[in-house]
């Protein structure tokens, strides 16, 4: 686990002051700097050490097969694993023939800080050869938001006592040796070799070009670098070129007071279809025009990229500076995952790590796409594109289950079902209807009619079909849908699970509205009038499992007639529980990995009351392990609504700190970008109390004691919307926009213009908080 001490709390910037070799691979995540395309770990720009080396492109994997002691139908024949593409990262240094490597002689300082309001990551070593010769070393490195192809380094060797020589090697490096997979952890993605085929390579001067191939998946791709240099005017270059090496050598001769620098240039493309020839030369097109933006100009791009999205997207926390900074931290890393992601898959790692072998999950669309959508619009956008692009792959999908319509997979890279554990994964089919709201709040929120007549309305129907197919009417008329596995994975293959219910009827109620509005685009996919009245008589009976012995919504039907788990049986130690218990134990018994029910509560809070919340919320704390990272910026959400607002600030720290405090012990191999979207969750939807229903906006503050004050922004059809919450009144003011009509704590008013409006909060009846299972509460690790 990370220390908090290794992270100095400080409003704007992720600050390392000692470098600690055993925590490379966690803060090489931290570190991690993208743009959506190109992913960039945080390794040292020496190469070595390293925790994990990676470098990624979105949608670039390589295919292997899925192995399977017994066979069955419908079970996905490969998978699809995120590739180290060829890393551009690295700059060596030799300083009198002593090779720049901290394991080795005296580190006297060393730094590193990730800005976030600048967007970069920064430098400064002062080390000592083992032989005594003082240098510093300083970088600054980008992914460029701007220029979806490219990222830079400036990087500079200076000696600080005598003079020195130093050679110093800019390098392209393809198949780079990975670290020894964890077998332990399943999470962990796939770091064992992945074979890049050499197919081009050319340099001259200051430059040069690689292209490889993958051996499978077909894929082919090119990095490209470019060098400026300033430094004595008798240093010498010069160019070596191998199938999976380019290198640039710069040497010279350096006295104090002088320093030899280099601004580094790296563009890379891929494709499953271009030429050799075609990637050269985009890739080579980018480098002249980083080129001629110039260093400077790249920082300068960077930081208005970064305040045009701050000033859209920044959280103000008063009270608590180190929830201020995890916050800031995450919205960063959600930003980087999804801005220049232009319809390809945002993963759940994003491009910071191997994890979970870069798959795309249902995170993305129920956590990650929320904050995009109200932040970068665009972006949320282009992700449902991406989705959009893979519907025929769903079509497939649905047919070979014997299904009509879309199903989505439950874990991908291209778009092709990648789970080998079927209850877990196909059975999981509530991602059609996670994929469907994603497509309802885009519109609710942007109002764009051209995006829901080409891509919204189809991806609406096909998601309508699969529940019209996959679910029956009973004998009572109820519509049922029997033998899905909900959020919760320690509940597999059930029927009538609350959450998945619920969301198909609002997919099934959204598709019937889509088609009566687009009634000429959907008549060409297909829907008729008797369709149409086919969702909506679905969506009417839909069963709502209702326990009235209780008085609570059971996660499924029968569940809480289930035994209670045992919780003496694990110790703290025996967490996450699939770690040491066997699933068939956990499925046949009440206890919860993750919120399922109470997600309803959030995502479907129209379909309960007040009361009905409070009691649910109640009886599935208690049974609530969080097993998973995506648990607790929902279960703050709905502590929030119910009036437990203490519990919904711990929880809200444990969302904001997840990956800085490593609480999950796996940011080895990335950030998890969902969790890291729940800090803005818990804040905007719990603390705010936003609630965005049928395009009508609604908030109901509070704040916890230890906030004194909260303030966010929302896009909301081209208006930015700014909410103020103190203590006991909220300030709402339209920071670019007209009118917008609002409801505060249930009161309908309409804020126009610049004129803001403070209305008063009233006040919250406290309840006494639930009980967590043993060794759960929140803030473990905090």
């Amino acid at each position: 686990m990370i220390s908090a001490e290794e992270f100095p709390v400080e409003p704007w910037a992720i600050r390392e002051t000692q470098l600690t070799l055993d925590r490379l691979a966690q803060t090489e995540s931290i570190f991690a700097l993208s743009n959506g395309h190109i992913g960039m770990r945080g390794n040292l720009d020496e190469g070595e050490p390293f925790g994990i080396p990676g470098s990624y492109l979105a949608g670039f994997c390589e295919l292997r097969p899925l192995p399977y002691a017994e066979p069955a139908y419908g079970y996905p024949e490969s998978d699809q694993t995120i590739v180290n593409v060829t890393d551009a990262k690295i700059i060596r240094l030799l300083v009198d023939d002593e090779p720049f490597d901290l394991r080795y002689g005296t580190v006297e300082s060393h730094e590193r800080v990730l800005d976030l309001r600048a967007g970069v990551l920064r430098r400064e070593v002062v080390w000592s050869s083992p032989s005594g010769a003082r240098v510093r070393v300083t970088s600054t490195r980008l992914v460029s938001l701007t220029h979806r192809a490219v990222a830079a380094i400036t990087w500079a060797v200076e000696p600080l006592d005598a003079s020195v020589r130093v050679v110093v090697q800019s390098e392209l490096v393809a198949n780079e040796e990975p670290p020894t997979p964890d077998d332990a952890d399943p999470r962990a993605g796939n770091v064992a070799p992945l074979a890049l085929e050499h197919v081009f390579g050319d340099g001259h001067d200051l430059r040069a070009l690689l292209v490889h191939a993958t051996q499978e998946s077909g894929l082919r791709m090119a990095a490209a670098m470019q060098h400026h240099l300033d430094g004595p005017a008798d240093l010498t270059t010069s160019l070596e070129l191998s199938d999976d090496v380019a290198r640039v050598i710069i040497t010279a001769d350096l006295e104090p007071g002088q320093s030899l620098s280099l601004e580094k240039f790296c563009a890379y493309g891929w494709s499953a279809q271009r030429s050799t020839p075609a990637l050269r030369d985009q890739v080579s097109a980018a480098l002249v025009e980083a080129e001629r933006t110039g260093f400077d100009g790249l920082l300068a791009q960077q930081r208005q990229s970064m305040d045009d999205f701050w000033q859209r997207a920044d959280i103000e926390i008063d009270g608590d500076p180190e929830l201020q900074q995890a916050t800031r931290f995450a919205l960063f890393h959600v930003m980087q995952a999804g801005i220049r992601g232009e319809q390809r898959a945002i993963g759940a790692k994003g491009l910071t790590g191997p994890g979970y072998d870069g798959h795309t999950f249902w995170d993305n669309e129920s956590f990650v796409l929320p904050v995009l959508t109200y932040t970068l619009p665009h972006a949320a956008a282009d992700s449902l594109r991406w989705r959009h692009h893979t519907l025929e792959l769903a079509r497939q999908r649905a047919r070979l289950l014997h299904l009509r319509g879309a199903a989505f997979p439950w874990r991908t890279i291209r778009g092709e079902e990648c789970s080998g554990y079927w209850p877990a994964g196909t059975a999981a089919f509530h991602i059609n209807a996670d994929i469907a709201a994603a497509v309802l709040r885009h519109q609710q929120a942007t109002g764009d009619a051209e995006f829901e007549a080409e891509v919204g309305l189809e991806l609406l129907v096909e998601t309508a079909r699969l529940w019209a197919s996959l679910g029956h009417h009973d004998a009572d008329g109820g519509f049922r849908i029997d033998g899905v596995t909900g959020p919760d994975e320690y509940s597999a293959v059930q029927d009538n699970n609350v959450y998945t219910n619920l969301m198909a009827r609002a997919n099934l109620r959204g598709a019937a509205n889509a088609a009566m509005r687009h009634r000429e685009r959907a008549e060409a996919l297909g829907v008729d009038l008797e369709e149409i009245a086919a969702w909506r008589d679905a969506a009417e009976a839909m069963v709502v499992p209702y326990d009235e012995r209780l008085g609570v919504h059971p996660q499924s039907e029968g569940f809480t007639a289930h035994d209670r788990f045992d919780f003496t049986r694990a110790g703290p130690e025996q967490y996450p529980l699939m770690f040491h218990f066997p699933f068939f134990d956990l499925y046949r018994k009440q206890v919860v990995k993750q919120a399922d029910l109470v997600l309803a509560l959030h995502l479907c809070g129209d379909a309960f009351s007040l009361e009905e919340k409070r009691r649910n919320f109640e009886y599935y704390e208690p049974l609530t392990v969080r097993d998973s990272s995506l648990s607790a910026c929902t279960q703050a959400v709905i502590a929030a609504e119910v009036g437990h607002l203490e519990l919904a600030y711990a929880y809200a720290r444990e969302a904001a700190l997840m990956d800085l405090n490593d609480l999950e012990h796996n940011v080895t191999d990335g950030v998890h970008i969902a969790a890291l979207a729940g800090a803005w969750t818990a804040a905007v939807a719990g603390f705010g109390g936003m609630r965005d229903v049928g395009g009508e906006l609604s908030f109901a503050p509070r704040l916890p004691e230890k906030i004194t004050r909260l303030a966010f922004r929302l896009y909301v059809r081209d208006i930015v919307l700014s909410v103020t919450i103190e203590p006991d009144s909220v300030e709402y003011r339209l920071d670019d926009g007209q009118e917008l009509e609002l409801r505060h704590h249930g009161r309908r008013f309409t804020l126009a213009g610049h004129r803001p409006q403070t209305l008063a909060i009233p006040p919250l009846e406290r309840r006494q908080a639930p009980r967590q299972p043993p060794h759960r509460a929140p803030g473990r690790g905090i």
